[in-house]
This record gives structure tokens, C-alpha cells and sequence, in this order.
């Protein structure tokens, strides 16, 4: 019986795909997670989901099966807040340096 190699991978699995705009997939992925989760959680159709958010349907639709190019971060934040949350974006100091200089990241924290 043969063993199959087990790699550990890294926080962002689009990242670990190689895949371009990586962090940005990994955030927006978050975000649809979480919208998601409110619509799941007030029973809504995706028809009302998709009149609350003023989109199209079938377009709520591709987002909550985590099909979310062509859906901006800004658009998915207006989502959010359009479902009763308040949404905060907090800019400060990164805590990593390179040679380089400061390197920042974004990430996502639901409350």
C-alpha cells in the first residue's frame, strides 16, 4: 500500500492554488461567506435576498455559490449593510517589515 504525500497549506487557498489577486479572492470569499449566512439565517429567498441587495438574482445566486468574480469588495460591503450590519474598515500601521520596507495585509474579522 502506497502513501500519498500530504502538503500543508497556507491560511489562503487561492494563494496555494497559484491563483492571481489571491488575498483579494480569499476576502471575497469571506464576504460572501458571511452574506451567505444572513440571508440563510432570515430565510430569505434569493429572490428577496436579490430585491434587499438590489442585484439581479441570478447573480445572488453565482455569489452564494461562492461564484463571486465580477461582484467588488465595495458591492459585497453594500451588501452587508443593506442586511442590518454595520460594517467598520479600520486602516493602521502594518506589523510586518521586509527589507523592503512595511508590508500590510487585509483581512476580514466578523464580530
Amino acid at each position: 500500500m502506497s502513501t500519498i504525500p500530504i502538503e500543508e497549506g497556507s491560511s489562503n487557498v487561492y494563494a496555494d492554488l497559484g491563483m492571481a489577486e489571491a488575498q483579494e479572492m480569499l476576502v471575497k470569499a469571506k464576504l460572501a461567506s458571511k452574506i451567505g449566512d444572513i440571508i440563510k439565517r432570515q430565510n430569505l429567498t434569493q429572490q428577496q435576498a436579490a430585491e434587499l441587495l438590489a442585484m439581479p438574482q441570478p447573480k445572488v445566486s453565482k455569489l452564494l455559490n461562492g461564484q463571486f468574480r465580477g461582484i467588488s469588495e465595495a458591492k459585497m460591503l453594500d451588501c452587508l449593510a443593506r442586511l442590518g450590519r454595520d460594517v467598520d474598515i479600520v486602516v493602521k500601521p502594518a506589523r510586518r517589515r521586509t527589507a523592503a520596507g512595511a508590508v500590510g495585509r487585509v483581512n476580514v474579522v466578523f464580530a
